[in-house]
């Protein structure tokens, strides 16, 4: 995909046409496949995440597969807090467990930014892990996007 393929929606956002990128966004994450995900951000795309700074769609691509292998039975949900003409920002809760089976949430905040084509050429991610029993867990649909009226963050009290 070249920087000029549009990946929509594209910019200028509504309140709707950012809710529908955050779902978008949300269900290729589920999916879990690096490559996939990676053609969402523009070639030399700039991350912040935690304390990682990552450029370009192959360390993108490096920085996701590290992930997954460590972050198994992943599950993510993310909610559109606000917007702007070519900005978002995200608030999201992701379920996981570890390699021994010790489950996590994570909790963060991520300002996003897009060029023309609503292709995301910045993205800056703030996270925390909070340690979880498998009772605590909320996300129980099977792996890949979650199912359409499955409750989001608010009505889950996250």
């Amino acid at each position: 995909m070249s920087r000029q393929d549009p990946k929509p929606p594209t910019p200028p956002y509504t309140a709707a046409t950012a809710a529908r990128k955050v779902r978008l966004a949300e269900n290729a994450w589920n999916g879990r496949d690096p490559d996939k995900v990676a053609l969402a951000y523009t070639p030399d795309s700039e991350w912040r995440n935690r304390a990682e700074f990552i450029r370009g769609r192959e360390q993108i691509v490096h920085f996701l597969q590290r992930k997954w292998r460590k972050e198994l039975d992943y599950r993510l949900i993310k909610e559109a807090w606000a917007f702007t003409a070519n900005r978002i920002a995200v608030r999201f809760a992701y379920e996981w467990h570890d390699d021994t089976n010790n489950w996590f949430r994570s909790h963060g905040n991520e300002n996003w930014e897009f060029d023309d084509a609503g292709l995301m050429r910045r993205r800056i991610a703030s996270i925390n892990d909070m340690p979880i029993s498998e009772a605590e867990r909320l996300y129980h649909w099977p792996l890949g996007p979650r199912p359409e009226g499955h409750p989001g963050l608010g009505e889950l009290g996250l």
